[in-house]
């Protein structure tokens, strides 16, 4: 044995006999150590394994589509009810919103119209989204994004027919 617990310095021919007597490879794990470090293994299965973990990795992230609505700060109730609506829908289907209220012209010396407005858009979506950060603004745009709101699980509702079944 060698010197932290199965590990030993032994010449690269030396090493390269070892792994051609087992049917395995010899990988380098670091070159930049002196002596190199160098490992005895099936290399083929090590990467199949790798790329197995990442696969299961990638299965359980959540991705999320940004949708994005914009509004103005002038915007009629009807119209801030229908965005609203497809917003709520959005945030129902799993995907983050970003409301951009956009300035133009003069607008921009009214910010609290358009302050108002986001926190009413807020107050709306509360039920379906949570903000991810606070409201900003960027140039002469105002922008909030929303995270869908943790579901909690329906119960489902016995019918009559799945009663009579279980008695």
């Amino acid at each position: 044995m060698g010197l932290d617990g199965g590990a030993e310095v032994v010449p690269i021919m030396e090493a390269l006999r070892r792994a051609q007597e087992s049917g395995y490879d010899l990988v380098e794990i670091n070159a930049v150590s002196r002596p190199p470090i160098c490992k005895i293994m099936d290399y083929g299965k090590y990467k199949f394994q790798q790329e197995k973990k990442a696969k299961e990795a990638a299965k359980k992230q959540k991705v999320f589509k940004i949708k994005e609505i914009q509004l103005r700060p002038h915007i009629e109730k009807h119209d801030l009810d229908f965005k609203m609506r497809s917003a709520t829908e959005f945030l129902e289907e799993g995907d983050k919103v970003k409301v951009v209220l956009m300035f133009k012209g003069r607008e921009i010396q009214h910010i609290e119209i358009g302050d108002a407005l986001m926190h009413r858009v807020i107050e709306r979506l509360a039920d379906y989204g949570v903000p991810e950060r606070n409201v900003m603004m960027e140039g002469r745009s105002m922008i909030a994004v929303f995270m869908p709101a943790k579901k909690t699980p329906k119960k489902k509702k016995e019918t009559p027919d799945a009663q009579t079944q279980n008695q």
